[in-house]
């Protein structure tokens, strides 16, 4: 093993390596600072937190981060490090944090990769990281997005399916314990490619053929890679932290967190109890941005055979249907999918949840039709990236007069949905933004002749019409991906649980 001293780097920066001809080549990597921008993994610890032990959590890992930051500079970084895994991961369910990894982290992590470490990295043919991170947290990430083969990471200790806190041997992998990881999981030649940012990367790279050092200045020139440079772009994520947490945003977080709830509870309060005329500007007031374009349709027409207007909008939060009342300043009962009896206790509209039997539905939605305005997400879930995902065409069947909405909603501190946790949380945390957004655009109402009735179009076509009309209203891309996909992705299920006892064996649809 070579030893190396304080100075000047030993190794190349990573700007002088070519990344042509290297589909044949091996390349292995640390994560931190190397093909990550950021240097520190405390905002990921942070996350995973939050996600696993709410704001007492997250509380106890700020208040050890300190520490965890003289034992790292001071005395090693394997101390510090272990500081940081025990206030996170202990006694948490291990099934909970990966199920953050899977489903929060690759958010942060894919707007974090470095341009000039992905674009080694990325060249060549078999990829390695080699990461003092726990293997538990990182795995799903760069299995699943950066097409990575082989994750060495730090393993922690588990009892009875829970984490202790404690890392397995032999310990946390930083200087040596790295090298002789790499050893043992690439016994064979040497890989042609190390690329690391700090002085105890040196023994690994020292095993490599060639091996260069991301240099700290650079970070603070240079963005993160694109998403759309990504082999496989982050369309779905969980989690409730919007921002990035590091410690100074995790403890403004934490300040705030009763601040916000209590004006989360007055905002949801006038949004309840207020005739819908004046939600509008109680809103504003409070904080609430609400922005209207387009020409919204007039209230429905008391005469013997007009039915209602049908709004078809984008599904961006549970709020949509509210939002849209709020625009139109007045109610418009809405058709969804099961959501929480608190959030259908706090509406403020008649909330009617579909039971998935196509006729069943069809003629529940004709009938609320018959009596006014109706709106429906024929998503059947949000989605919080630029994306569309497929229509359901059943709307398309049971009326010509449609209207598509196009919803954008905007969320700073808090995203107010979620796939895995408590629904009845979402109106809240979205509230609990200290200046939360909506923006409700209405776009031409559906031509006749474009239509089912009117113009005979099948209501596949009608569908992917108003859902391709909404894509170029927003900018967002159309994909054909449902609501089971997502649930695939972060929950682990395609959406649905067994109803109750007693309740006939029903599946019951979980909420946006």
């Amino acid at each position: 093993m070579v030893a190396f001293t304080g100075g000047a780097s030993p190794f190349r920066t990573v700007e002088h390596c070519s990344s042509a001809g290297r589909e044949g080549h091996s390349v292995v990597a640390d994560m931190d600072g190397t093909l990550l921008l950021g240097r520190s993994s405390f905002p990921y610890f942070a996350l995973v937190a939050y996600d696993v032990g709410g704001p007492l959590r997250l509380l106890f890992l700020l208040l050890l981060a300190p520490l965890a930051g003289l034992l790292y500079y001071l005395a090693s970084e394997s101390a510090g490090i272990q500081v940081l895994i025990f206030a996170a991961f202990a006694w948490a369910r291990v099934e909970d944090i990966e199920s953050a990894a899977r489903a929060v982290l690759p958010k942060f992590y894919a707007a974090d990769l470095h341009p000039e470490a992905w674009r080694v990295f990325s060249a060549c043919g078999r990829r390695c990281v080699l990461t003092a991170n726990p293997r538990v947290m990182v795995e799903a990430f760069l299995k699943d997005y950066l097409g990575v083969h082989l994750v060495i990471a730090t393993e922690i200790q588990t009892y009875r399916g829970r984490a202790t806190g404690f890392v397995s041997r032999p310990g946390v992998l930083v200087g040596r314990n790295k090298a002789a990881a790499m050893r043992k999981h690439m016994p064979e030649a040497a890989p042609e490619i190390g690329l690391g940012d700090r002085e105890s990367d040196y023994p690994f790279m020292s095993l490599c053929q060639e091996g260069y050092v991301v240099p700290r200045e650079s970070k603070s020139k240079v963005g993160p890679v694109p998403w759309e440079s990504l082999p496989k772009p982050v369309m779905f994520h969980d989690g409730r932290l919007a921002l990035r947490p590091t410690p100074p945003l995790a403890f403004l977080t934490l300040l705030w967190l009763p601040v916000g709830f209590l004006l989360a509870c007055i905002r949801i309060a006038a949004g309840s109890l207020l005739p819908m005329r004046f939600v509008y500007h109680a809103f504003r007031a409070l904080g609430v941005r609400v922005t209207v374009r387009g020409t919204p349709p007039p209230a429905p027409s008391k005469s013997a055979g007009h039915s209602g207007v049908l709004f078809v909008c984008s599904h961006r939060t549970l709020l949509d249907p509210i939002f849209l009342s709020t625009a139109l300043g007045r109610p418009i009962a809405a058709v969804t999918y099961s959501v929480s009896r608190l959030s259908e206790f706090l509406s403020p509209i008649l909330t009617v949840a579909l039971t998935r039997d196509r006729e069943r539905d069809a003629a529940m939605i004709k009938g609320l039709l018959q009596d006014g305005d109706l709106v429906i997400c024929p998503e059947g879930t949000t989605c919080r990236e630029p994306f569309l995902l497929r229509f359901s065409a059943l709307f398309a069947e049971l009326t010509d007069e449609i209207v598509p909405v196009a919803m954008v909603s905007g969320m700073s501190m808090f995203h107010g949905t979620t796939a895995r946790g408590w629904k009845g949380m979402d109106p809240f945390y979205f509230f609990m933004n200290p200046s939360p957004s909506y923006e409700v655009t209405f776009l031409d109402k559906l031509p006749r002749e474009l239509a089912c009735g009117g113009g005979g179009k099948s209501s596949h076509e009608v569908a992917n019409y108003i859902q391709r009309a909404i894509g170029s209203a927003l900018g967002y891309e159309c994909t054909q991906f449902t609501r089971k996909d997502k649930y695939k992705a972060l929950a682990g299920n395609d959406g649905t649980v067994p109803e109750k006892k007693g309740e006939g064996g029903r599946i019951k649809l979980m909420g946006c």
